[in-house]
């Protein structure tokens, strides 16, 4: 059985890492390689990859979104893993929809009185994230069409995410994924924007490209809820007064790995071997049986 799990990016090639796991018993390699916003480069290594490792992640980019179990299949991303015929492919959905759904409740202890604010990157494509903070009663704006598509209009509600999934989000699927999110070198340029809802929220919370891009000089006293962290994206907050870091997924070897990443790695250790349709209950349910067993939570770390 392959021991080794990768996640294949379009994001810059400064965020590579190799690290060995124990999983459920099992020595497992995950290794994360950008290409630097190449989707030909990309979508090769796929293909080479393919029978040769126990399952790929598809990094820097999404298969799709799931909103309120509705699942909307990105049209443009489907050719990076189109020639994938053997090896399982998932793009972290699996956990987003089921760890990150924790990860307002481990903020909870920690706002110290602070108004129960979130300031939500992209709430389509982390819904599962953004139920969780709606369900505890935050107070809530969603930057999807802010930062997705430039547009300076918040999403405020539950409601108006799921509106906006309906009728946005089958016109984007056909958008270049570029268009929609940085990739490759375009990830390590800052461009502040919409700062007034930074300074709004106690907590910032989605995806860390996005925030480390976007986000204002000063974040004093804020929280950040977010994975894929570096030393690097670390040291930025802790310059700009970040109280504390809170990753979806856990810290290995000095940086918490994306959720495509640790859901390959999850099905690598077990063994899966047939294809990843979501939004499939089967799957959903083996992903938090792992999250149980492997007493997975959101990790808090002190800036």
């Amino acid at each position: 059985m392959h021991q080794r799990a990768v996640s294949v990016s379009i994001g810059s090639v400064t965020r590579d890492k190799a690290v060995e796991v124990e999983l459920f018993g099992k020595t497992i390699q995950l290794e994360r390689i950008g290409t630097d916003g190449d989707m030909k480069a990309a979508a090769q290594m796929f293909r080479d990859l393919d029978g040769k490792v126990g399952a790929l992640g598809v990094g820097g980019a999404l298969l799709g979104f799931l909103v309120d179990q509705k699942w909307y299949e990105l049209e443009s991303v489907k050719p990076l893993v189109r020639d994938v015929k053997i090896t399982p492919v998932v793009d972290g959905t699996g956990l987003k929809s089921t760890l990150e759904r924790k990860a307002a409740a481990v903020v909870e202890p920690y706002l110290q009185g602070q108004p129960k604010r979130v300031f939500q990157m992209s709430g389509v494509d982390r819904y599962g994230l953004s139920s969780g903070f709606m369900n505890l009663g935050y107070e809530s704006i969603f930057g999807d069409l802010m930062f997705g598509l430039g547009i300076s209009i918040p999403v405020h509600d539950d409601a108006g995410l799921k509106r906006l999934a309906k009728i946005l989000v089958p016109l984007i699927t056909h958008m270049p994924f570029s268009w929609l999110y940085p990739t490759g070198e375009k990830q390590e340029v800052r461009s502040p924007k919409f700062t007034k809802y930074f300074e709004w929220a106690t907590v910032i919370s989605g995806d860390c490209h996005y925030i480390t891009k976007y986000m204002p000089e000063r974040m004093d006293g804020k929280i950040i809820v977010t994975n894929t962290t570096t030393p690097k994206d670390r040291e930025i907050f802790k310059q700009a007064g970040v109280r504390l870091l809170v990753t979806t997924t856990p810290m290995l070897d000095g940086r918490s790995f994306g959720t495509n990443m640790m859901e390959a790695g999850i099905v690598t250790a077990k063994g899966y071997t047939e294809a990843v349709k979501y939004p499939s209950k089967t799957h959903f349910g083996r992903m938090e049986a792992a999250i149980q067993e492997l007493n997975l939570s959101p990790q808090v770390q002190e800036l």
